[in-house]
């Protein structure tokens, strides 16, 4: 219960409804705030404690300095949090666990309980192990049950169990379209009281929600499940940049293109840590599932937000979504009494300002490895062979080589070169200097083609950025169908997906009588979840995979997702790039990055006319006359009328029962969590860390991908070892994503991306080091010389550069380095949910001095490392800086001071806890 310092709770009528608020008319300059900013002001009032939250933090924020560096501590408290399963089901695992450790330190296990509403929705493991025919969703829906059954039953049983989680059952979408077409409020009610929806998410593009007016962004698991159990989110009040929007889109111009500018743009602006919102008279010329669009894409560009204020195209989204006219009636009025309601002639103050004009934006990509990577489609050929120079060894063939190249080119009269044909030269650098090396391929069920270097072997429609967009998923299928009545088809050689975000979206392609023209070109439904977009592509058909990899082929992905990192779409595949859902489809035709859409022909019709993407491509009055004539508000209360409930399935799976869970010690999907082993009421001091080792030295825009267990399972691997000596046949191994539950599991996977540089090593990719327990520091697997360094009492550093940890919020990116025995990262710099979550569970970020890294400090990842200051914490000060000593094998010293990235009291009360659910469990217990 707020203390009410301001007098501002107050009532506020709305039809026959009264609802407590609390007015930030009653704080003298708020109404000067921009949106985001008064979102948060009206938390404090209504959370406003006395101590942790204070009369002090709501002046600060209303007397918000906008062009003042972030220096203000303030605790925002989320009205509810989002999960999917893969970063969801760690969330459970140690609630459940936390249940048992409450119990064991003399509390009622009853009382762990999510005190926000807390919805799952499970989309992360659905594989398109099928493909490109009708029953393909069927047999990937049945598959996902069989590897996934212990999970989803331990899901079902915390359903039960907790009081207010709510799982959304495999099949129906993607989290973050069923959040903005369902589960998100704009306004929420609860207990009487009305304020504005908030919602933090295990996942990072939980920014969708921006779009629909609604704050919140991506946090780690723990951080997450902290929000669950009341602990608000430790916040500095950021900069917010404001991003102007006039003009009106282009035809021919999709969302993707200008989410993929705005990225571009906000990537080489700077926006990392701060919020980002949109304003101005181009706002209302934005479509919400645009808007959408780009809230998703936050992370891409590293902002925390990226929102839009409430206006009359939310409530006409909340309206066509079967939102109830109570509903509306209250986000409506409640945004104008409390100044949210965007005014595009008032324009809020904000810290720093960019614009952009929506008639300037043109077709573009993004790759081959980061979102923010920006070409023009018109020059998409041109960039794709100059980037095909850094994926390939470029060799002249000579002899029986060259006579081999030149016998594919004779067989197969197919090839990418411009002329039509394959030749001795262009069988090594091109007529162009292109890297060309065609492979004959015999495929029982495809034929006889010509793979090289650029094919285009997987093509996906998938991920919420895009299909939760009705306009870029009916261009994609508009184009499909004249694509198919020109004669056009998919190239042989591409794996097609179609993974839509929620149900709907076939609802309203059934309406407009648009499937079988995509299913023409193979792309059937495959699953309603993230798919290509998160590594769950899929194996690519046996013969094409051999291909690739006995030639070391540097094949490409095209998909409408947004993340296009190495290693993360399929292990066979270099080079991935991000489009609008329609280029996908053309890329299809296509079948190679090795191409202009503008000079080159996609194929020829039946009278043997060339067809040109132009020729195809719909306008944009035909899809919005489809979009009018297919979409109804009828078709999201029929999907989402039980969506709790599930299938078939989903209520078929035996469920245990009972206040704790029955852990099963056989299972190799859920396991009792490691991290309240032998805890103790009250914390021991923290030390100073001394004589560590490195465990890894990496370079630059290290992601949580390179560091996080995702992916498939690669035999061989300790984590494949372990399933190998628990019983799990190779075709059961599943993905380690899949297998988050599991803490075994996951240790062997961290750092163990097959993209991975440690630098300890000369050129070695992948989850290795060096294992200085042993004579001589041979190469080893990280995970197996972390056992080595934990059993000898050697604690383990981590060694980074620039922007450490960006990409997804993944817990387990920190749970990971933890359990590996890692006690201090040193990086240049941090993305910031990485950062915290390392502080979450008990892990010291440090950064080098300003301009220098390891390599200036002469630092090759050898040395033995000592820390010193760490003790301050225990008097309950934060240390600026921590004294770093690195010992080289001949004695030589290099010494430093470490900036110590512990930016508030909370989190240095979480790291002197040993974390952050530490920390949440003795505070429980003391209450």
């Amino acid at each position: 219960m707020s203390i009410n310092s301001f007098d501002s709770r107050g009532t506020l009528e709305v039809g026959e409804n009264s609802y407590e608020i609390f007015r930030l008319k009653a704080v003298p300059g708020t109404e000067k705030l921009p949106y985001a900013l008064k979102v948060l002001a009206e938390n404090l009032l209504r959370t406003e404690d006395g101590a942790n939250i204070t009369k002090d933090h709501i002046n600060a924020l209303a007397n918000w300095e906008a062009d003042a560096d972030p220096s203000i501590e303030i605790q925002f408290t989320p009205a509810r949090v989002l999960m999917q399963d893969f970063t969801g089901v760690p969330c459970i695992v140690d609630l459940a666990t936390m249940r048992e450790a409450f119990t064991a330190l003399g509390g009622d296990p009853n009382k762990v309980n999510p005190l926000s509403p807390s919805e799952m929705v499970i989309d992360h493991s659905v594989i398109l192990d099928v493909f490109g025919r009708a029953d393909a969703f069927e047999r990937n829906v049945e598959l996902e049950y069989q590897r996934n059954g212990e999970r989803y039953q331990f899901l079902r049983w915390g359903q039960g169990a907790f009081d207010d989680f709510k799982v959304v059952p495999p099949g129906t979408g993607i989290v973050h379209q069923v959040n903005i077409e369902y589960l998100a409020r704009s306004i929420m009610v609860r207990d009487g009281q009305a304020y504005p929806d908030t919602c933090v998410g295990t996942d990072s593009h939980t920014t969708m929600q921006n779009g629909l007016g609604v704050l919140g962004w991506g946090v780690g698991g723990i951080e997450a499940e902290a929000a669950m159990l009341g602990q608000p989110v430790s916040m500095l009040i950021p900069r917010v940049v404001g991003f102007k929007l006039t003009g009106e889109i282009k035809p021919g111009v999709t969302a993707t293109d200008v989410v993929l500018t705005v990225t571009d743009m906000l990537r080489q602006h700077g926006v990392v840590g701060k919020f980002v919102e949109f304003y101005g008279k181009g706002v209302a010329e934005v479509p919400l599932a645009n808007r959408a669009t780009l809230g998703n894409m936050s992370p891409e560009f590293g902002s925390t937000a990226a929102i839009f204020p409430i206006d009359e195209e939310t409530i006409n989204y909340l309206r066509l979504t079967g939102r109830t006219d109570e509903q509306l009636a209250l986000v409506e009025a409640y945004a104008k009494e409390q100044g949210m309601w965007h005014d595009p002639e008032h324009e809020p103050v904000y810290s720093e300002y960019m614009e952009l004009d929506l008639g300037s934006v043109v077709p573009s990509i993004a790759g081959p490895k980061r979102p923010q990577d920006r070409i023009l489609l018109s020059e998409s050929k041109v960039a794709f062979r100059k980037d095909i120079h850094n994926y390939v060894e470029e060799q002249l063939p000579t002899g029986a080589a060259a006579d081999a190249s030149n016998a594919v080119a004779d067989a197969a009269k197919l090839s990418f070169a411009d002329d039509g044909a394959v030749n001795v030269q262009s069988a090594a650098l091109g007529a162009e200097g292109r890297p060309s090396k065609p492979v004959l391929v015999k495929d029982p069920e495809r034929g006889e083609f010509v793979l090289d270097h650029g094919a285009v072997a997987v093509a996906g429609i998938t991920s919420c950025t895009n299909t939760s967009n009705p306009s870029v998923m009916i261009g994609a299928a508009l184009l499909a169908r004249n694509a198919v009545e020109k004669g056009l088809s998919s190239k042989p050689w591409v794996k097609t997906n179609m993974a839509p975000g929620s149900q709907v979206v076939t609802d309203y392609y059934e309406k407009a009588g648009l499937w079988p023209y995509l299913e023409k070109l193979g792309f059937y439904l495959g699953g309603y979840g993230c798919t290509t977009c998160i590594g769950n592509t899929g194996p690519l058909p046996e013969e094409i995979s051999k291909a690739v990899n006995d030639n070391d082929l540097s094949v490409t992905a095209v998909l409408s997702g947004n993340r296009n990192f190495e290693g993360r779409i399929s292990p066979d595949v270099k080079m991935n790039y991000l489009a609008s859902p329609p280029l996908v489809i053309a890329y299809a035709l296509a079948g190679t990055m090795d191409f202009d859409f503008e000079t080159q022909a996609l194929g020829q019709d039946t009278d043997g006319n060339d067809v040109f993407l132009k020729d195809i491509w719909p306008s944009a009055q035909e899809i919005d006359d489809t979009i009018k004539n297919a979409i109804s508000q009828d078709m999201f209360r029929a999907s989402y009328a039980d969506v709790f409930k599930g299938d078939e399935r989903w209520r078929g799976l035996s469920t245990p029962e009972g206040d704790t869970f029955a852990w099963d010690e056989k299972s190799t999907y859920v396991r009792k969590a490691p991290y309240f082993d032998g805890m103790t009421l009250e914390p021991a001091p923290v030390e100073d860390i001394k004589g560590a080792r490195v465990l890894a030295l990496l370079g630059d825009s290290v992601t949580t991908d390179h560091i996080s267990p995702a992916g498939p399972i690669k035999p061989g691997t300790p984590a494949a070892q372990y399933l190998d000596a628990n019983g799990v046949a190779r075709k059961d191994y599943n993905s380690l994503g899949s297998r988050r539950g599991n803490h075994e599991v996951m240790i062997r996977g961290t750092f163990a991306n097959i993209r991975l540089q440690n630098q300890l090593l000369d050129g070695v990719s992948g989850g290795y080091t060096r294992d200085f327990t042993q004579e001589g520091g041979p190469q080893s697997f990280i995970y197996d010389a972390s056992v080595n360094y934990q059993a000898a009492g050697i604690p383990l550093v981590v060694l980074g550069g620039k922007e450490y940890g960006s990409g997804s919020s993944r817990d387990w990116a920190a749970k990971g380095t933890v359990l590996l025995g890692v006690k201090v990262v040193i990086a240049e710099s941090f993305e910031r949910i990485h950062r915290s979550n390392l502080i979450g569970m008990g892990v010291v970020p440090l950064q080098f001095p300003e301009g220098e890294n390891a390599k200036t400090l002469g630092l090759d990842g050898t040395e033995t490392f000592d820390v010193e200051g760490i003790t301050e914490l225990n008097n309950g000060t934060t240390p600026s800086t921590l004294k770093v000593t690195a010992t080289k094998e001949n004695g030589d010293k290099v010494t430093f001071d470490g900036v110590v990235r512990i930016d508030t009291p909370g989190e240095a009360d979480y790291y002197r806890n040993g974390g952050i659910l530490q920390y949440v469990l003795r505070n429980m217990l003391k209450s």
